[in-house]
This record gives C-alpha cells, sequence and structure tokens, in this order.
C-alpha cells in the first residue's frame, strides 16, 4: 500500500490562529476495534466523544487531519434549526418525529455551548444571538412566517422590525430579521482540534493521514483498508460530508459537494468594528443565495456566501463579497482583506440532514446544508447512541440512501443555481 499524500491545510484565517493541534498519527498497524469511525469532522469527533463518555472506544479514520475540511473552514456561527421552518418539518415528518426533530435541532447550539464549557473547549464561543435577515418583502414575509411558528413553539426568538435591525448591523440593507438569542459563534478550527483533544482523551483514539480506502463485510465484521493498515471494526460510521467518495455505494451521489467562501479583513479600529454588528451577534441572509457575517474577537469581519466552484486561496478570489461589505458598510473602503479560502460542505436535495442504516452495523451521517457547526455536534450524541444500540430512536430520520439524478453534472447545475439565485434576490422573487 502505498502512503498518502498530505495536504496542507486551506491558506485561511484559522490556520494562522488556531490552537495547536494534538498530535494525531498515520495508523501504522492493523487494529480490531468496537468502532471505526470514518471522516475526523465534527460529526466524527463528537460521536467518538460521546461513545468514549459511555466507555465504548471508538477509532477515528481521517484522510488528513481534523478540521481540514468544512469542519475547520467554515463561517464558524452556530445557529439553531433546521432549514425547513417547524411547521414544514412536522407535515413532513409527522407529528412525533416532526416535534422531536424540531426540538432537536432548535436546541443545538444550547448543545454545542453547553460541551464546549464541559470541555473548557479554547474556541472565541460566544452566544450572542442569530440574525436571519431579509432585504426584499419575499424574504421578509418568509422570515415573518418563520418568526411567528417559533414563537408559538415558546422559543426565545423576536422579529425585528427595519430599525431594529438596523441599529443591530449598522446597515440600512434589511427590512427586517428575526433574532434567535441561542445562536453564536466559535473559532471552528480551534473548536474541531478540541473537540479531537476532548475524544482522545476520553478514551478514543484519533489517526490522521489515514484514509479509508475500501470497506467491505469481514465474516460478521467490517473490513476498512488504509494505506498502511487494516482495521477490523464490529461497527462502523462514515462521516465524511462534503468529502464523500465511492467508499459505499451510490452515497457520493445523494449530496452536492458544493464549496462555501469567506473573506475576512485585518483587524478593524475600534470605531469601526462598534458600527458593524455592536452586539456581535452572527448574521446570515435569507434569499436564494445565502451570505452570512460576524465579527470576530479580534474585531475582524469574516464575509462568507457561495464563490467559484473550485479552491481558492486569496481575497481577490471572492472579489464580490468584499464589494458586498462595502455596499453594507462605507466606511470599510481601504481595509485591507487579509485572506481568502473555501471548502466543500453537502447539500443534500431536500435540505434535511441524512442518516442511513443501509447495512447491518453501518451508520452513515451528512448533509447538514451549511448548519453543520452545532447541528453535526448535537448529532454526535445522537449518533453514538444509534451505534450502541442500533434500533434506538433517534430524533432523526433514518432514510434509504438515493442518489440525485444527472448528479453527473452538479457543477454545471450549481453554477447556474447560483446565477439564477442572485437574479431573483435582485428581483425579490
Amino acid at each position: 500500500m502505498s502512503s498518502p499524500v498530505r495536504v496542507p491545510l486551506p491558506p485561511s484565517l484559522y490556520a494562522d490562529t488556531a490552537v495547536a493541534p494534538t498530535p494525531t498519527p498515520p495508523l501504522t498497524a492493523d487494529k480490531s476495534v468496537p468502532v471505526a469511525i470514518i471522516g475526523g469532522g465534527f460529526t466524527g469527533l463528537s460521536t467518538a466523544l460521546h461513545l468514549a463518555e459511555q466507555g465504548v472506544s471508538a477509532t477515528v479514520l481521517e484522510a488528513q487531519e481534523p478540521g481540514w475540511g468544512a469542519s475547520g473552514n467554515n463561517g464558524g456561527q452556530t445557529n439553531p434549526g433546521l432549514k425547513h421552518d417547524p411547521d414544514q418539518i412536522e407535515a413532513d415528518f409527522g407529528a412525533d418525529l416532526g416535534r422531536r426533530m424540531i426540538d432537536f435541532s432548535y436546541g443545538t447550539t444550547n448543545f454545542t455551548h453547553d460541551l464546549i464549557r464541559r470541555y473548557q473547549i479554547p474556541c472565541e464561543a460566544r452566544q450572542n444571538g442569530t440574525l436571519r435577515a431579509a432585504y426584499n418583502e419575499a424574504s421578509a414575509a418568509a422570515i415573518a412566517t418563520t418568526a411567528q411558528q417559533c414563537i408559538a413553539r415558546g422559543m426565545p426568538v423576536k422579529l425585528l422590525d427595519a430599525a431594529e435591525i438596523r441599529e443591530m448591523t449598522g446597515s440600512d440593507r434589511y427590512l427586517c430579521a428575526m433574532l434567535d438569542a441561542r445562536g453564536g459563534d466559535l473559532h471552528p478550527l480551534s473548536y474541531v482540534r478540541g473537540l479531537a483533544r476532548a475524544a482522545i482523551g476520553a478514551g478514543a483514539a484519533v489517526y490522521s493521514e489515514t484514509p479509508a480506502l475500501r470497506l467491505t463485510r469481514d465474516g460478521g465484521r467490517w473490513r476498512i483498508e488504509t494505506p498502511r493498515a487494516v482495521v477490523h471494526a464490529d461497527k462502523v460510521l462514515l462521516a465524511t460530508n462534503g468529502f464523500t467518495d465511492d467508499l459505499w455505494p451510490a452515497l457520493r451521489r445523494s449530496i452536492v459537494p458544493v464549496f462555501s467562501s469567506i473573506a475576512c479583513t485585518a483587524p478593524l479600529s475600534d470605531a469601526v468594528a462598534r458600527s458593524i454588528m455592536p452586539g456581535r451577534p452572527v448574521l446570515y441572509e435569507s434569499g436564494h443565495i445565502t451570505v452570512y457575517y460576524r465579527i470576530d474577537q479580534r474585531n475582524r469581519l469574516l464575509m462568507g456566501g457561495r464563490g467559484p466552484m473550485r479552491w481558492i486561496s486569496k481575497p481577490a478570489d471572492v472579489a464580490y463579497l468584499i464589494s458586498y461589505a462595502e455596499r453594507l458598510w462605507p466606511q470599510l473602503a481601504g481595509v485591507a482583506w487579509t485572506h481568502g479560502w473555501n471548502s466543500r460542505l453537502a447539500i443534500t436535495a431536500d435540505h434535511y440532514p441524512h442518516v442511513h442504516q443501509p447495512a447491518e452495523n453501518l451508520l452513515i451521517s451528512l448533509g447538514c446544508n451549511g448548519r453543520g457547526v452545532a447541528l453535526s455536534t448535537a448529532m454526535g450524541a445522537q449518533l453514538a447512541r444509534r451505534l450502541i444500540d442500533g434500533k434506538c430512536k433517534i430524533d432523526m430520520p433514518v432514510t434509504g440512501i438515493k442518489p440525485i439524478p444527472l448528479h453527473a453534472f452538479w457543477r454545471v447545475g450549481v453554477t447556474a443555481a447560483v446565477l439564477t439565485g442572485r437574479v431573483r434576490d435582485r428581483l425579490g422573487v
């Protein structure tokens, strides 16, 4: 077996400022384990940690290093809920499961921040709220509907008018916004490294530069071939999200691996930073093409959104985000932008997270649809329960794998969808 090629972390702000990683060397000797987890992002590491808390030793196999993918390169927002409104979730999945999905998904941010406090993970975590903002009438009506449904369920949500959102953002761009007090932000690469440290400390094993090359049945167990060694496992979790390959049949074709990009400024002056998001919530726009942003603890503005469907390495690669930031806050003209980067996340056709159990003692979880920081962290506890007891209820549907039609053309489809979405957002339809 040949050794894999190590790919450096994307050239991001996070790579330059994260806490040091815990050593996670490659796997070099065969192992026999109760649970093997393929993928060392939030989902895999959180599952390993929650298994370890219940006395089950998990072995995490990561192709690069923990946080190399979207887990260490996202917008850093911990946002509650799912893509769909509560009423729609109940209509899609029924009263029992639908209500459990709502309670679970809107509780993911509290779960995540509680876990950070419990393990004292140094990741610049704050819980100052999430703003979902609208700049056209169609989005404003949708946000009002979401807010009404959340308020009816007793959630700590408030619908803000134009004056209130102007005060919270420093921009007159928005007609209204929904504020959810449970949202927040963190440094995602420091967080994922903290999760790895916590999981290892609790008894899990984490191996970097150890891609899973082949997954097959071997008697009553699973056999995972890696470049230097073979792992035999009683149970397996696949948690590869936007980097899903052909390890399991048809799985890669059930998601679209969309790139999401971020640009960030140099630290802003205190005066300018106070004029932008003074209360330090995070914000994402409600539209066909989402833009999201926050001010970090070093007064840097991080602007994210859809960018090129390829890897980028500098702010100029997402110049449209910089122009948009200057449209929101003209005082940013002339400010230096220091980093531009991206990574791949998994989008599902129905915009729900997907959990599959396609074979005995094999579990799959992927498709957070851009809400992965809190959602995948909380999913770790659910997946750990399911791995321990393969028939126990979890608060997400367990479904069959459904390949997306014409998946081979996903790159063309995504590019067309982005262009169409931008036009529809400008027209307010």
